[in-house]
């Protein structure tokens, strides 16, 4: 019966310690590229696509590659592992997930923001008093 208690403990120890692990795994803070760089861990970076500069996707090594600037104007070559993301050439904003490698930025997920068809054109709505 002791060997029952014993081996309880351990099975539910190994479980915390594995969904500790894997909590921390998920969890990506945002940050801009000077505090991607710094931290040398995964983070988010929001920004916008630099549509003047070159965005392509090399089939040969399945990596999508373009430059964006962060929300403090600092630009830097992204690279996705996987092909272009959905509406990305129609996109407002643009988030990266990864970490700085070489110089670049090897994201390995990538988000993109588009217009919304749902939100208003800007023109105020007056209201009519009754």
């Amino acid at each position: 019966m002791n060997k029952r208690y014993v081996i309880g403990a351990i099975i539910i120890v190994v479980f915390i310690v594995v969904g500790f692990f894997a909590f921390v795994d998920t969890k990506v803070e945002y940050a801009n590229f000077q505090h991607a760089s710094e931290t040398h861990k995964k983070t988010q970076v929001k920004g916008t696509w630099v549509k003047e500069k070159d965005a392509k996707f090399d089939a040969t090594t399945n990596k999508f590659t373009f430059y964006m600037k962060d929300e403090s104007n600092v630009e830097m070559k992204v690279i996705l592992d996987g092909a272009e993301p959905n509406n990305f050439k129609m996109a407002e904003s643009v988030v990266a997930k990864g970490k700085i490698k070489d110089g670049s930025f090897h994201a390995t997920e990538v988000l993109t923001k588009c217009p919304s068809k749902y939100e208003g054109d800007g023109q105020d709505v007056k209201k009519s008093s009754m």
